[in-house]
């Protein structure tokens, strides 16, 4: 629960922040359908809302209102528990641009941007937030080829990311 406090709190901060990261552009001819179901989180910039997890997984949905539910879902070893955050996303500009605001907390939202998508096969994304301090890796399986993983990377260096940064999160129970 204090994961999600946090992650609350850190929202809470960004209140409103649904920019785009100076050089990065939101995929086109997205397709929020194809994009739907569970994605594993292969590596991610460090933050005090996910701190300690591990096997963590986003999972999308429609809500009736044309939105997205979200739930994040991470493993923390120290407390031997689960812990989860259901949010809602809807998109800044249209619905083929990967640019969505997310909230998991009231009216505050924070830009989800996707800045490199596998369209054939929707198996990997490149996420950020509203700056540079935020990038997630996602992927349909627990364990991506080390080529696709390498191409994010390289992907998210081009865009000026620090790749030094990433952590890579453990899915070896997954």
């Amino acid at each position: 629960m204090r994961k999600v406090i946090c992650w609350v709190f850190t929202l809470l901060l960004l209140g409103g922040c649904t920019s785009v990261p100076q050089g990065v552009t939101p995929v086109s001819g997205f397709d929020a359908k194809r994009y739907l179901g569970q994605w594993y989180e292969i590596a991610r910039f460090d933050h005090s809302f996910e701190r300690g997890l591990s096997q963590v997984t986003a999972n999308y949905s429609m809500r009736d209102d044309g939105g997205i539910k979200v739930i994040n879902r991470g493993y923390n070893a120290e407390t031997n528990q689960w812990e989860e955050a259901e949010g809602k996303a809807y998109f800044v500009e249209d619905d083929s641009t990967g640019h969505l605001k997310v909230s998991f907390f009231g009216p505050f939202y924070a830009s989800y941007v996707i800045a490199e998508l596998d369209q054939e096969g929707y198996t990997y994304s490149l996420v950020t937030g509203p700056d540079k301090s935020y990038l997630w890796i996602l992927a349909r399986t627990p364990h991506p080829s080390e080529q696709t993983i390498e191409m994010l990377v390289q992907k998210a260096r081009s865009l000026g990311y620090d790749t030094e940064q990433f952590i890579w999160v453990d899915h070896s129970n997954t």
